[in-house]
């Protein structure tokens, strides 16, 4: 199987294209405000960066916010990626902007999915977690929208302890909405994101295995983002099932094993990506960080190309290496398939490198070293 080089291009870019938005979610990144910024990469510049984004092995680009239809010319930005041949996605805020019109020129202009965020199935969780009355009535009429035109729907729900304990009920609101993805987001304490708002390490690795059990009997996907130890918790029970060994796993070795998915028409990665590995995002004025939750500025595609950034800045060049990382991450025999995130690591500790100190487990060689 040939697999990206992560060392030259990412899987998957993100692209802020602005930080406007009506809401006022609990947890955003981006503490986005009402009012677009008047420094917000132009439509030659996006064009121009979308060029780059191409030459470097054609990724997945995401249009995300902030909420991406606050921009005018979102869909003419779409379209000529769409007519080169970039797969796009977006993520739009639900408000009013999000009209059967608008639905319908993103299937014109052939966006491959749209992801809507859900983090509750009901009103009053979901509501009070975006900040916006209404918010949870706005997506749902803008779903049944999306089924009706059949365009490819993707769910994202934040894990946190104000839905925790509605999980299940989440889990078969996603199945009866038809959607092809649920993409479950752990909660990164980087924006207005707080600490308290987090579940607890072993809630981490109870929701890891009930993902994995649910995996297995649903109709749609699952993947995970900001909890890479995920990997580690699906390697651990393809093993056990399969009676493989555990020690000096690599991702090459996981994927000859069947143990992780290979790449689909759902956009899934042959092999896992982090924070600068694989990973990049762009800011709305194009400043370049290894993701949208791990706010370490690398450069700015307006002073430097994208490629040069990615492949040659240090903060990438060290995340792409975990025989870097600290601590128990830096000896685990999960390294290369999981390795924490890095985006959490540095939101609780202050660096980038340490551990994930959201995971429960202990590798054996680290054991070894504290006796």
């Amino acid at each position: 199987m040939i697999t990206r080089d992560y060392h030259k291009n990412p899987f998957i870019v993100i692209w802020e294209l602005t930080r406007a938005c009506e809401l006022k979610c609990l947890h955003c990144r981006a503490e986005a405000q009402y009012k677009r910024d008047p420094r917000e990469l132009s439509l030659e510049e996006g064009k121009r960066l979308i060029d780059e984004i191409y030459d470097m092995d054609n990724p997945l680009l995401v249009f995300t916010g902030g909420d991406p239809l606050e921009r005018d010319d979102v869909y003419d930005i779409a379209e000529y990626a769409i007519q080169k041949g970039v797969r796009v996605s977006m993520t739009p805020s639900a408000t009013p902007n999000v009209t059967t019109a608008a639905i319908k020129k993103a299937k014109d202009v052939g966006l491959s999915r749209w992801a809507f965020s859900l983090d509750g199935p009901n009103a009053s969780i979901h509501d009070h977690f975006r900040g916006t009355n209404g918010s949870f009535d706005l997506t749902m009429k803008a779903i049944e929208t999306i089924n009706e035109l059949n365009l490819p729907l993707q769910i994202n729900t934040v894990v946190s302890n104000y839905n925790l304990h509605v999980l299940e009920d989440m889990a078969q609101l996603v199945e009866e909405l038809n959607c092809v993805l649920w993409s479950v987001f752990f909660l990164v304490p980087t924006g207005r994101g707080k600490i308290s708002d987090m579940i607890t390490p072993d809630q981490h690795e109870e929701v890891f295995q009930w993902l994995y059990e649910l995996s297995n009997k649903v109709s749609f996907d699952i993947k995970t983002t900001a909890a890479q130890h995920y990997r580690r918790v699906v390697i651990q029970n393809k093993q056990k099932e399969k009676n493989h060994q555990r020690d000096n796993i690599h991702y090459s070795q996981s994927i000859r094993s069947g143990l992780t998915g290979t790449i689909d028409g759902l956009g899934r990665a042959p092999k896992g990506v982090n924070d600068g590995n694989g990973f990049v995002f762009i800011s709305h004025i194009g400043d370049v960080y290894p993701s949208g939750l791990l706010p370490i500025k690398a450069g700015n595609v307006r002073e430097s190309s994208l490629s040069k950034i990615y492949r040659e800045s240090k903060v990438f060049q060290q995340l792409r290496d975990p025989n870097q990382y600290k601590g128990k991450c830096g000896v685990c025999e999960y390294r290369f398939v999981c390795g924490g995130s890095r985006s959490r690591a540095f939101a609780i500790t202050g660096d980038y490198l340490e551990s994930e100190p959201y995971c429960t487990y202990v590798p054996p060689k680290y054991s070894l070293s504290k006796r």
